[in-house]
Order: structure tokens, then sequence, then C-alpha cells
């Protein structure tokens, strides 16, 4: 038989690459699945650090594939080791599996009536973020490619991440704790690639954005010291609900007045205020919770002085006292372009090359940046809206919903990501 020349064995490498293995039968028996999957954990959400349920059935899965599986780490996170046939990298894929404390307000024969405590308070349980949609995709993914081990040249991560939303107050959690655990270790990940289902873009298009995507994310408390008296002699004390909203209207004018929003966006919103426990008595203190939303680090570094400066003086001006903390919720979400650059040919072949589309960086953000921060990641945003609908609901709202004709894609396309991240 006639031997290949090197240039035509590199051709024939280069093209069955480009067209990938052929896993559509994979596919079709694991779509039916995943959608179930999607539902109970759906039907049976659970809050950050609490995701007790949600962690036995990925494990139980896993375990059913053969999976090595590790459980309890960062608490209730499930990490699985799949080794290949071959020896090779190490790439990690990941999916955050915790719910929010959101009421649905939905029609859907699995919607969630579960409740539970949040800060005290009985709140209602919800996937409001797509959540339960990512932990299903991965556990499609893992069972595709148990099966074709022969495939895969080095190793699989399965990362099934608690406390995406933020742990609980005085409680560790998330991505961080998972890494500070050791789970880009025992093997040493290479490369780490994970979604988020999105219900403002349309099912079977993928959106992605090459270096900076998704915004450093804080959280700060202010509270504010007053004088107590009667409402109806308020020259007789210090009012901190007037101060607070002093305070607010003065923050705002750091994003309005000194930010130089032509570069990067940045956001300052407070979530939450609470003072008062009666219409005719004007309160001691005040307590406000919020949100500081970056997306470059040199301006992360300026609203926060101007904050910290800003807000003393206010209610010092006012005859009151306050005090300002902040502190990091996630860092920046920063895809590696030239991770970005070797995926693309693959995600355009899965998706088709009309679907995969490039969107400007958002202020929402994503504890999966303290991954890219260790090794070389790419997060990208899978549509979930069903297509031609006229009206879509953002996350985090009562009447979020995903349309489950969208998950096959992302099954499909974090396994070939894989296979071609090793092969390459």
């Amino acid at each position: 038989m006639k031997k290949l020349s090197l240039s035509a064995m590199l051709f024939f490498g280069v093209f069955a690459m480009a067209q990938g293995p052929n896993l559509e039968k994979d596919y079709s028996k694991i779509e039916g699945k995943v959608i179930e999957w999607r539902r109970y954990f759906h039907q049976n959400p659970e809050l950050s650090n609490r995701e007790f349920k949600t962690a036995e059935k990925i494990a139980e899965h896993l375990k059913s594939l053969g999976i090595e599986v590790q459980t309890g780490v960062a608490h209730t996170g499930v990490v699985g080791v799949l080794k290949g046939n071959n020896p090779g990298k190490v790439v990690a894929l990941r999916a955050d599996i915790d719910a929010l404390p959101v009421t649905e307000r939905n029609d859907l024969p699995f919607k969630s009536n579960v409740t539970s405590e949040f800060l005290g308070e009985k709140v209602g349980v919800m996937h409001a973020c797509g959540h339960d949609t990512h932990t299903a995709i991965l556990m499609g993914v893992a069972e595709v490619l148990s099966k074709n081990k022969d495939k895969i040249k080095g190793t699989v991560k399965f990362v099934f991440q608690p406390a995406e939303e933020g742990p609980p107050p005085g409680e560790e959690g998330g991505a961080a704790l998972m890494i500070k655990e050791g789970v880009l270790e025992n093997p040493k990940v290479d490369a780490i690639f994970g979604l988020h289902i999105n219900s403002q873009t349309p099912v079977g298009v993928i959106r992605y954005k090459s270096g900076g995507m998704m915004a450093a994310a804080q959280i700060f408390t202010i509270n504010v010291k007053g004088k107590q008296s009667h409402g109806s002699q308020p020259w007789s004390g210090v009012d901190p609900i007037l101060i607070s909203a002093k305070i607010i209207d003065g923050l705002q004018t750091i994003i309005s007045r000194e930010v130089k929003l032509t570069d990067e966006a940045a956001v300052i919103t407070v979530g939450k205020i609470k003072s008062g426990v009666r219409f005719n008595i004007i309160p001691e203190s005040a307590e406000m919770i919020g949100t500081i939303r970056t997306l470059d680090y040199d301006m992360k570094a300026m609203v926060n002085r101007r904050m910290e400066e800003m807000v003393p003086t206010i209610a010092k001006a006012y005859g009151g006292d306050a005090t300002i903390e902040i502190r990091d919720a996630t860092d920046i979400t920063y895809n590696e372009p030239a991770l970005v650059e070797q995926m693309l040919p693959t995600m355009q072949r899965v998706a088709g090359a009309e679907n995969v589309q490039t969107q400007k960086a958002i202020t929402g953000a994503e504890d999966f940046s303290y991954f890219q921060k260790k090794v070389p990641g790419f997060f990208f945003f899978l549509g979930g809206m069903t297509p031609g609908a006229t009206e879509s609901f953002p996350h985090h709202t009562p009447d979020f919903i995903i349309d489950d004709s969208g998950l096959i894609l992302g099954v499909k396309t974090l396994t070939e990501m894989s296979l071609d991240y090793l092969n390459q």
C-alpha cells in the first residue's frame, strides 16, 4: 500500500478534526434524559451551599457511568474525573447547581413550589437563572463522553459547583472555595469551559466575547447612624432615612458624572434598605446593601475610592455618621483570546457559523471568573428563548422561563469542544 506523505497526513488530520467524531446517535439518545433531569432540578431547587439532594443525584449519575467521583467539595460540590483511553491534557467543564430565593410565577407543569429560609425570611426557591439547565447539560456531556473513552486523548474533569449566586453570610463557598480545596489540581487542569443559558437569546444561537465578557461584582454594606426622635418633631433628631436617600443619590453621580462610560460600563445599585419600625418614629439607624459592577480594574479602584470618600462625608453634612464596607463577589469573566480562537471552529461546526455570534461585554457577573484567573477559560452564552417568541423574561425574575429544546446544543458544544481541545 502506498504511504501517505507528511503533508497528506496533516491534511487528513485537520479534515477529521473539522468534521468531528460522529456522536449523533449518542446525542439523540441523551436529549430526553437531559430534559427530564432539568425538569427534576427545576421542580426541586436548593439554595446556595444547601444543594444536598441536587449533589446526591449528580453523584449517583456519575458513579453509574463509571466516573471517579468526589463529593462534599466546597460543602456540596461534586467533581467527576473521566480518563480517556489515551494520555493527554486535562480539560474541566463547569456547571453551577444552586437556585435563588425567588417565588416562581408561571404555570409550568414542573413549576417549583419549594420554600425555604433566606436571611431569616421565608422565601420561595426557584431556578430563576437556569442553573438547572447547566447541571442537566453537564450530566448529559458526562454520559456521552463516558461512552466514548476511546475518542478521549487525556482527561475530562466535571465540576458541579455550588453557591455561584454567593454563599450565605458568614460562609465560604462557590468557585473560590472549590479552588481553595484543590479542584484544579490532581489532575492539574489545563483549560476550563463553561456555559450559561440565556432567556433572551434564541434557541440554536451561541454568543461569546473574546477578552473581558462579564463584570467584576462587589457587594457593599452601608450603615447609617442618626438620632431617634418623634416623627412629628424631626428637628429634635437626625433622620437616617433622609441621609440614606442623599447617599443613594450621591452614589449615582459617581456613575453619571465621574466614570468614563465610553470606555466601559459601570453600575452602582442599592438592592436593599432597612430602617424603622413605626410610621411616627424617626429611627436611629439604617442599613443599605447593594452591588458594584465594573469591567476595568482601574475603574473598579476609582469607584471604590469615591464611594468610601462620599458615604461618610454626605452623612456628616446632615448631622449623622455612616460607614461603608466593600467586598469582592466575583472577578472579571475573561475569555483567553488564544483559547477562543482555538475553539471557535468547533463551535461553528456544531452550531453553524451563522449561529455563533459575538456580543458586547455585559454588567452581569459570574464566579466562573475565579477559575479563569488560575487557568485559561472560555465561557459562552447558550440560547434558551423559543424562536419567534415575542416576549422573554429576564433572569432572576419570577417569570423566567427556558425552552428545553435548546439544551441539546449545550451538550453537543461542550462535548465537541472537550474532544477537540484534548485531541489537538
